[in-house]
């Protein structure tokens, strides 16, 4: 463990905070920075990344600690994880932070919550779990360990204010950094499209998984639609190098001839560009919304993984366009539901029909506003709130 050093002041703020993984070091910096104007001379510390050490952080473990995903490979790392957490805890009950922060990573921040609150430290989680959607009891233990939550969205808020768990709604970073118009024609030219010709993504989703679940499916709806559009452009982004080898594989085995752009690591400049996609659920179709993209969704997992699910899922919608909107405003299709007949089925109405994309956007730009909040500055004054309270 780094050693920190302390100003001697007692006037000084201490914020100690807590991010696991690369999405959290980024709302931990625009924090921290917001953080600031409200307490120029704060100290910030814990477990974060480079961005939030470039804002001034001083990390007490590196993030890579807790950057570990899936049952197996956190089951290799639980000593590590277990020393990380019994060694930072001792740490913040010495130094008594006026707030700690846990962003996201709640199996491993939610613990540590529930021990500083219950030693007298004010305790703050930002970005709610998904408590909503599946074993909702978790809400009693997230109300034991935090002062306050502060969530992304407003269904969220909506949630815990049935169960009376303190809870700000801040907005979501994505909609505060995207535009309310993007500009769809700069986005084609700068991946080589057509700015005239309609353009649909091929989105299958981020982990090898998904991947292998939905791409030859959407593959080959896609060449279906193409067929009865000669001008329709297609295009695919994939998160890394790695994974389009396997969308690649998928490719050559359903659809070799068919003529695709694929993209690495351009998730949003592709999403601005299409005008419709086939996409996985996830953060992914919030980012699809704010592109101002229309969509069909879909979501396939293995077997055992879909019983399980069915039984403990509470949820109307599972896409985040619809669970905002509390309606259906984009075509889901769960399981056995996707199939290319029903892909094409959808879609084809979107690609074809400028009145159906129109109603699309002019609903997904209200949906825009709604969660546009300055989320940062918000997060901060909440903070502030639970600190001065």
């Amino acid at each position: 463990m780094s050693e920190l050093q302390f100003r001697g002041d007692p006037s000084v703020v201490k914020i100690a905070l807590v991010a696991g993984e690369h999405s959290g070091d980024i709302l931990g910096a625009d924090l921290i920075r917001a953080l600031k104007q409200l307490y120029p001379n704060a100290q910030f510390y814990g477990i974060g990344g480079e961005r939030m050490k470039a804002q001034g952080f001083q990390a007490l473990f590196d993030m890579e600690e807790l950057a570990v995903m899936g049952i197996v490979e956190v089951l290799g790392r639980l000593p590590r994880l277990l020393q990380v957490r019994k060694e930072l805890l001792a740490h913040l009950t010495a130094t008594e932070p006026d707030v700690f922060i846990g962003i996201d990573a709640p199996d491993f921040n939610i613990p540590v919550e529930l021990k500083l609150k219950a030693a007298g430290i004010k305790t703050v989680h930002y970005v709610s779990p998904s408590v909503w959607a599946w074993r909702q009891k978790r809400i009693f233990k997230i109300a034991k360990a935090t002062n306050m939550v502060l969530a992304l969205l407003p269904f969220e808020k909506a949630f815990y204010d049935k169960f009376d768990v303190p809870c700000s709604f801040v907005g979501h970073t994505l909609a505060d950094q995207m535009p309310l118009q993007p500009d769809k024609t700069a986005a084609k030219l700068e991946l080589g499209l057509k700015p005239d010709a309609p353009v649909l993504a091929i989105m299958p989703g981020s982990r090898t998984n998904e991947i292998k679940l939905l791409a030859a499916d959407y593959l080959l709806a896609a060449q279906e639609l193409q067929r009865q559009q000669p001008d329709l452009q297609l295009i695919c982004n994939m998160v890394t190098e790695q994974k389009a080898q396997v969308f690649n594989q998928i490719k050559q085995q359903v659809a070799p001839e068919l003529q695709l752009h694929l993209e690495i690591g351009k998730a949003r400049t592709t999403l601005t560009a299409a005008d419709a996609v086939f996409i996985a659920s996830g953060t992914a179709t919030l980012e699809a919304m704010l592109a101002k993209t229309a969509m069909v969704v879909g979501y396939k997992m293995n077997w055992l993984t879909h019983q399980i699910a069915k039984r403990l899922v509470k949820l109307k919608f599972f896409s985040l366009p619809n669970l905002l909107a509390d309606q259906a405003l984009v075509t889901e299709l769960l399981q056995e539901q996707v199939t290319v007949e029903h892909l094409i089925k959808a879609m084809a109405p979107l690609l074809q029909d400028q009145n159906a994309r129109h109603s699309c956007v002019s609903s997904f730009t209200q949906l825009h506003q709604l969660i546009r909040c300055n989320a940062s500055e918000q997060a901060a004054a909440a903070v502030a709130k639970v600190i001065q309270g």
